[in-house]
């Protein structure tokens, strides 16, 4: 971990987060919003390229993640309570503004964020994670028509239920869920038994090294990490989806600012066909989609999206 910045801790929101921090302090603020079961370490090949061309980064563990506090409850994690950790922590840092980048549930994060506090966001980039409209019913329901009740977000759903199958079994559940992408002939087969994570991890019993997108030094960082936290606290923000959708009710999806998506043409979850909705949505966007590349852009494609997240970044927001 000699290349990724130790952390800091700041007061936000009357929690405390763990920010890594990078590039000079003048620079152009970049607020990187890592997923689950991640870390503000899943940026880990970006700092460097991003801090390297005068970007200042703020990476931090979100609430209930790494180093960051870890607030009992799910009420805590809600999408307000979230965008109210980000702002505190803009201010706490001196910035009015940032260009938000997320990845999976960052990016669910970064496009609430053009919505809610716009603001504070100069532009946004989803990593694999495109900007939606607002469904016709609460997301659960989609989740349980399309792959039924074993659906890993409605198991998530249930307190208990997915962390008593994944702790005490760290390593090996890093193992699983970096594996690489499968082929789309391979997904269809597997669908929608695929989308059932704790029952397909409680068949796990490991995979070859040339089959996991990271490396076994890397996945130690996460394996640690969760077995200190657990992995109840960052479910939470699986259980804020219908609340948060509740939420968004009435909210104008409609964006301003300058967007871009950097698609993955194998995240099968996050299908790059889900960009379909951006241009209508999105007053100015770009779209690129990364070939052969699954969910794990970061660490699958690292110089390419650091390719395409400078080119756009130096073109829209000059370091």
């Amino acid at each position: 971990m000699s290349d990724f910045p130790a952390p800091t801790r700041i007061k936000t929101n009357g929690i405390e987060l763990s920010v890594h921090l990078a590039g000079p302090e003048d620079g152009q603020p970049l607020l990187l919003l890592h997923g689950w079961p991640e870390l503000a370490y899943s940026w880990k090949n970006q700092i460097p390229a991003l801090a390297g061309a005068g970007y200042r980064v703020i990476a931090p563990d979100l609430r209930g993640f790494g180093g960051s506090d870890c607030p009992e409850g799910a009420e805590h994690y809600d999408v307000d309570t979230l965008m109210a950790d980000f702002t505190g922590l803009l201010d706490a840092l001196g910035h009015e503004t940032a260009v938000f980048v997320g990845h999976d549930w960052g990016g669910i994060l970064v496009w609430h964020a053009a919505m809610l506090i716009p603001e504070r966001v100069a532009g946004v980039i989803g990593v694999n994670t495109p900007h939606l409209p607002r469904g016709a019913e609460a997301p659960t329901h989609y989740f349980r028509e399309i792959s039924g009740e074993d659906h890993y977000i409605l198991r998530f759903q249930e307190p208990g239920y997915a962390e008593s199958r994944f702790e005490g079994r760290e390593d090996d559940f890093f193992a699983f869920i970096f594996g690489k992408p499968p082929t789309a002939e391979q997904f269809e087969a597997l669908y929608p038994e695929i989308t059932h994570i704790p029952r397909l991890f409680e068949q796990f019993t490991g995979r070859d090294e040339d089959r996991i997108v990271v490396s076994p030094a890397d996945r130690k960082v996460y394996a640690d990490a969760y077995r200190k936290t657990g992995f109840g606290p960052g479910m939470n923000l699986y259980r804020n989806f219908d609340a948060n959708w509740q939420r968004m009710g009435g909210v104008d999806h409609r964006l301003s600012m300058p967007c871009k998506l950097v698609a993955a043409e194998c995240d099968f979850m996050l299908p790059p066909k889900l960009a379909a909705w951006m241009p209508a949505l999105c007053k100015d966007v770009d779209i690129d989609i990364l070939e052969s590349c699954g969910h794990w852009t970061m660490w699958e494609q690292p110089d390419m999206l650091n390719a395409h997240l400078l080119e756009w970044l130096t073109r829209r927001f000059p370091a």
